[in-house]
């Protein structure tokens, strides 16, 4: 198995970065996508053509989607039925996320922050890890990696704190891939692949924008405010290590967030978390068609 530790080379014309954000955020990344198509066909499908694909936590389960050949539509309409398979939590997020921006508040570095949520993973209760996994299994409607577009699903090592970037020459499977990148720690168990265990890659950052290093034009999709403040991690740092790539960056309106409430990991944020992004992307699409060449 070969798992990559940089960022990915070559020339890249374009890169679409899909953000954590639970169960809410896959459905209102999957709408803001929605919303784009619904304002420019034509520019929805360059955005979803990009050459490279980014999706950490619940933007891998979006990225995997998108990345399958399954339309968007049905992609979309699939967020706003009931859902079977998703195991409901009952937590805060907005407290979840304190705790763990409290325990890294004073790590030296991106590796002692990761092992640190990586010790936060291993204390966490008990958890299903293979009724966590069939869940995962469900919202992937292809379960192989694309091989026309280059796919990049962060990870974080649990013992050594270090990012582990799966791609489809990892030769790891894809629904390991985003079960692992979604692993969010006290909450699922990490995910074993290869003889090391890997924790969601929100541990490293929410957005992991500077992984489209290389890349000319870079739309970042996040399901929180605009200018709010991130637990841990620069989202302006990794959009400056993207120079001299062009960049938009579409956030999370008041509506959004009001339709996410405190618990994003409740299936029941999907519909209305959808319909929400669905008109964000909308109002954004003569935006990112301006910088989207």
């Amino acid at each position: 198995m070969t798992v990559a530790h940089a960022q990915p080379s070559g020339s890249l014309r374009s890169a679409l970065v899909l953000a954590g954000g639970g169960v809410a955020g896959i459905a209102w990344e999957l709408g803001v996508l929605r919303g784009i198509a619904d304002a420019d066909p034509v520019l929805a499908d360059r955005v979803l053509g990009a050459d490279l694909v980014i999706g950490t936590s619940a933007g891998s389960s979006v990225a995997a989607q998108i990345t399958s050949g399954v339309a968007l539509d049905e992609l979309y309409s699939a967020q706003l039925r009931p859902a079977t398979a998703e195991i409901a939590v009952d937590i805060d997020v907005n407290e979840l996320f304190a705790s763990f921006a409290a325990v890294m508040a004073d790590a030296s570095d991106p590796a002692d922050a990761g092992r640190r949520m990586g010790a936060i993973a291993l204390a966490g209760p008990p958890a299903d890890a293979a009724a966590r996994h069939a869940s995962v299994d469900a919202r992937l409607p292809v379960k192989q990696w694309p091989e026309d577009q280059r796919l990049l699903l962060p990870a974080v090592d649990v013992e050594t704190g270090e990012v582990a970037l799966f791609t489809r020459e990892s030769g790891v499977a894809l629904v390991d891939a985003v079960a692992a990148s979604s692993a969010l720690p006290g909450v699922w168990p990490p995910v074993a692949i290869g003889g090391r265990r890997y924790i969601d890659g929100a541990a490293r950052s929410l957005t992991n924008a500077d992984l489209a290093a290389g890349a000319g034009h870079v739309l970042i999709i996040q399901p929180v405010l605009e200018g709010a403040p991130q637990p841990w991690g620069s989202l302006d740092a990794e959009i400056a290590a993207l120079a001299p790539a062009t960049v938009y960056v579409i956030s999370a309106d008041q509506a959004s967030v009001d339709a996410f409430g405190t618990n994003a990991l409740s299936p029941a944020t999907r519909a209305p978390s959808g319909r929400a992004g669905r008109a964000v992307g909308a109002t954004h699409a003569a935006g990112v068609a301006a910088r989207w060449k």
